[in-house]
């Protein structure tokens, strides 16, 4: 940890602030990081998920990463291969028990172990409450809370051998109410409950158990379809300027990819049970979120 006059209360501080995780840039100074670590990443051929894996993979980890669209994930892993570094893309729905557990035992049995996890795979929808359908809530609620579930499951096995870190990717809207995201809202407070109650289950056991919860990301999940390029940039500035309390401005996926790896870092190694906004000030303001567009 270094010593302790400086970094340690520098660490502690940022740790309550919840703030500190994005200090650390996933660029060049990253390098060899997490060397000899294996990470495993659920929906990693996009968006948070994508940027992740492409940050711990640069930094030195050896990353297995899964999603449902096999011809984005091979994209995917041959772009970190590429840049010298190591992924194994590997089919999954984190919607189903026998694809996670295959997941999760390929990628161990591929790399040896499992150091840390970061479930991120989420969907959205849209809607009035009453008018979404039984589909939609069962797909919403299988993706993002059975999902966390479900890797955790089979991850927390392999982690009981060696000790691990499990990053939950939940969302400020957890915190702060908006309208027609009802259903996923829900999820995302159900995972902070299973990150609270796993991180007391097994901290004794060596595995710590956090949570994330970005702001407003510019990811597909919030991208209307059909726009160009360039109003999609003003879009997001006056989202960024309505909605973000603080900083006055959306995140990018590779600010959110920082801050997970910042927390999956040994500076972090007393930090359990805790879900810490990444936000730009969102939840510190309390203002309701307004939708992207009209």
């Amino acid at each position: 940890m270094g010593t302790p006059t400086r970094r340690s209360v520098l660490s502690g501080a940022a740790a309550a602030a919840g703030l500190g995780v994005l200090a650390r840039p996933a660029a060049a100074d990253q390098a060899g990081r997490f060397t000899g670590k294996v990470v495993l990443i659920t929906g990693g051929t996009s968006g948070i998920g994508e940027a992740t894996a492409r940050a711990f993979a640069a930094a030195g980890a050896k990353v297995a990463f899964c999603g449902r669209r096999t011809d984005r994930g091979r994209e995917v892993e041959r772009g970190i291969r590429a840049t010298r570094g190591e992924a194994t893309y590997i089919q999954a729905d984190v919607r189903k028990p026998s694809s996670v557990q295959h997941f999760v035992g390929s990628a161990v049995q591929r790399y040896g172990r499992l150091d840390i996890a970061f479930n991120n795979a989420g969907v959205q929808i849209s809607a009035p409450l009453h008018e979404v359908t039984l589909e939609q809530w069962d797909d919403v609620t299988n993706t993002n809370a059975r999902g966390v579930f479900l890797t955790m499951k089979y991850q927390i096995p392999h982690m009981l051998r060696t000790g691990g870190h499990i990053i939950v990717n939940s969302s400020v809207g957890a915190l702060i109410g908006r309208p027609n995201l009802s259903t996923y809202q829900a999820t995302k407070q159900a995972v902070q409950a299973l990150v609270k109650a796993a991180a007391l289950e097994y901290g004794s056991q060596g595995i710590r158990v956090n949570a994330i919860l970005p702001g407003i990301t510019d990811t597909a999940m919030i991208r209307p379809p059909g726009l160009d390029d360039a109003t999609w940039r003003r879009v997001l500035a006056y989202v960024g300027q309505e909605n973000v309390d603080g900083l006055k401005r959306t995140a990018t996926p590779q600010m959110i990819a920082s801050a997970v790896l910042g927390l999956a870092g040994e500076e972090f190694a007393y930090l359990t049970g805790a879900c810490v906004p990444v936000d730009g000030g969102i939840a510190a303001g309390r203002r309701m979120l307004t939708p992207p567009l009209p």
